[in-house]
């Protein structure tokens, strides 16, 4: 049985929603869709441990935000139901898949295993999200082989 979805939720999507319009929210957004596509770990962690920069805070912001985001819904606190819509939460799968390739080895190298553990809990918590998470992993895919092929 579906869960039952309150208008508390939905203020909470659409206060969530009001965060990621914040100026610098915007940018940090816009560079890690649109500019950060790490190929592998050390990728990542060049940009996670290059401290002062405008890409270690927006690598920080997007990755901290969603992974609230997904702790609000894991505890209960917004519709897991809800959340998983993907106009609320597709940005979050595209993050999740960006790394997964590589999300083990990623957070071995880091000596933080709970790095995005939120984010992909709840991402593979129920048979939607798991489909939703493989079809985002064949997207970034062929964005990356799209972008490799006009850098060629």
């Amino acid at each position: 049985m579906p869960e039952k979805v309150t208008a508390a939720d939905a203020q909470l999507i659409l206060q969530l929603y009001d965060l990621r319009r914040e100026t610098e929210m915007r940018k940090a957004r816009s560079w890690f869709m649109t500019e950060f596509w790490p190929e592998n770990a050390d990728d990542f962690i060049k940009v996670a441990f290059a401290m002062g920069s405008p890409e270690n805070a927006w690598l920080r912001q997007v990755s901290s935000y969603w992974g609230m985001v997904a702790s609000l819904v894991l505890q209960g606190a917004i519709s897991s139901e809800l959340f998983l819509q993907p106009a609320i939460s597709g940005e979050m799968f595209f993050l999740l898949a960006k790394v997964q390739p590589f999300l083990k080895e990623l957070r071995e190298k880091m000596g933080d295993q709970e790095l995005l553990a939120n984010v992909e809990k709840l991402a593979t918590s129920s048979e939607y999200g798991r489909k939703r998470l493989e079809m985002t992993l064949k997207r970034v895919e062929m964005l990356r082989e799209r972008m490799a092929a006009t850098v060629r």
